[in-house]
This record gives C-alpha cells, structure tokens and sequence, in this order.
C-alpha cells in the first residue's frame, strides 16, 4: 500500500489577551454601531441587529451558491434562516459578555488573521494571474502533457472514513493489504465509519507523481488524505482522454493561479521567518532543521 498525503499550511502566534481585551471589546460589544446598515437594503432586522442585501449576497457567495440559483426562493429561504440565527445568538453571546472570555478573543483574532491574511494573497495572486497571457497558457499546457494531451481519466473504487486523532494508526494498521474487502473489514472491527463507492479521477486534477504510482501499480491499494477524510483507493481502469480547446485553456489558468498562490505562500513564509524572533524554548524548535521522510510504500 502506498501512503501519499497532501500539504497543510499551519501557522502559529502567542499574544497577550490583555492586549486583545482593549483592542476588540471595543469591535465586538458596541450593538449600536452598526455600518453595515449603511452598506445595503436592509432584509431582516433580529433584536438590534440588522441584515443587509449586502450579507446576504456575500453569503451567497461564501456557499457556493450558483450566480443563476441565487434568486431561488426556497434557496433564500435557508440562507437568509442561517443568517438569522447566527445574528440572533450573536446577540445571545454578547449578552453574556462572551466576547470577553480570554478563549473566544484568541478565536475572534485568529478569524480576523485568517480572514486578512487570505485577502491579501487573493490579491497578490489576482494581480499576478492578470498579467497570464494566451501565449502563456499555451506554453503551459505544451510543457503538462499528462494533464492535457495524455490525460488520464482513472477509474478508481474507493473507502473513505473521516479523519480524527488516531488516523495514521489506521493507516498503520491496514498496510500489506490488497483489497479494500480487507480494508473494510479492519475498519469495522475498529469501530470507524466508512463509505465505499465508485469514482473518477482525473491526471488534470492530481500530482504528477500520484499519476505514475497509481497506473504503475494498478494491483495495490492506495492510500491518501482528501480535506478531512482519509481515502484507500484500489484503481479498476484508465483510458486517454485528451483535454484542449477552451476546455484545455480555462483548466491550464486555473492551474497557473494555483501554481501562483504556492509561490505566494511560500515567499511569505521565508519572509515572515526572517522576520520573526522566537523566544526560549521556541527559538531552539524553529532553528532545528525539520527532517522529513519521504513517503513509501506501506
């Protein structure tokens, strides 16, 4: 069996609460100072709170929804519901002055980081794919073939089961097999759900080197982490399926802006490290070089 898992992106960062107390009490307990107001028709009003076509527009947007679907009545309905709930026990909260517990100011703040950091890629990465041109693109898919010209479209059934803490003693616990009948059974007598099913997977959407192992050795069962879930995958078939035209283009960009937030990520991280000072015990944690095994067949 194979072990292949994807890249998480984690950051860290101590603060003094007492510093968080000034700076968002006065953000989070102020029920009268509402801008938004001013920012859009206002939908809903829940207690001193008011909802914004604005909102719920973004809302919208943060679902998901479809542009043509989201004048869907029915659609509305259920989102402009959440949205009332959560102003109705944001009003709860505040009540109950939870905005001032040391553990919800770290959690407001690491929102408010996640939601400012994420901003300022989107526009670093946005300004850099506008400069991408069609000769650009062409080039690009001339040097991709496995995800266009060869494209691979592979057949593969499939085990998922949610990830939790004791994922990789999973993982562990399933190494030699060659069937996910078996995979299945160590998963029941562990007491972890799971699903089995039939799906496609395209070489347009997955590594290079995920590509090779996976039609090498098409008798081996796979493993790999998908978001929150954790997948054995045992291949049944692949077929060529060129991809061009718009098609080709329009998958070729999106995978150029991917490309483009990797590299943004990565230079900010080196400059945010050269940048940072660690303190104690955590400047001997950071120096230390990370050694990192490389991923083999289990």
């Amino acid at each position: 069996m194979n072990k292949l898992g994807d890249t998480l992106l984690r950051g860290a960062r101590v603060v003094a609460v007492g510093v968080l107390c000034a700076f968002l009490i006065a953000g989070c307990s102020k029920k009268n100072d509402q801008p938004a107001a001013s920012s859009g028709q206002v939908v809903a009003h829940v207690g001193n709170e008011v909802i914004t076509t604005q909102e719920l527009d973004n809302e919208l947007r943060l679902t998901n929804v479809p542009v043509e679907k989201q004048r869907d009545p029915e659609l509305i309905k259920r989102v402009l519901g959440d949205l009332v709930t959560r102003k109705y026990l944001l009003q709860q909260a505040l009540s109950s002055k939870l905005d001032r517990e040391p553990g919800v100011l770290l959690d407001i703040l690491r929102s408010r980081e996640q939601v400012l950091a994420n901003a300022a890629l989107s526009r670093s990465v946005a300004t850099k794919a506008s400069a991408i041109s069609k000769a650009d693109i062409e080039k690009y898919i001339a040097n991709n073939p496995s995800k266009f010209a060869n494209r691979q479209l592979i057949t593969a059934e499939q085990v998922t089961f949610p990830l939790g803490p004791n994922s990789q003693s999973v993982v562990d616990s399933t190494k030699g097999m060659k069937s996910l009948d078996e995979v299945q059974q160590k998963l029941t007598s562990m007491g972890i759900s799971h699903s089995r099913s039939v799906g496609t997977l395209s070489s347009s959407e997955m590594p290079d080197e995920l590509v090779r192992q996976l039609t090498k050795k098409t008798d081996d069962v796979f493993f790999v982490r998908s978001g929150q879930n954790g997948v054995f995958l045992k291949v049944k078939s692949e077929e060529t399926r060129p991809l061009d035209g718009e098609a080709a283009a329009n998958v070729a960009r999106q995978l150029m802006r991917n490309d483009l937030l990797k590299a943004e990520v990565g230079m900010a991280s080196v400059a945010a490290n050269l940048e940072a000072k660690y303190e104690g015990v955590y400047s001997n944690i950071m120096t230390k070089e990370a050694n990192t095994a490389p991923a083999g067949k289990n």
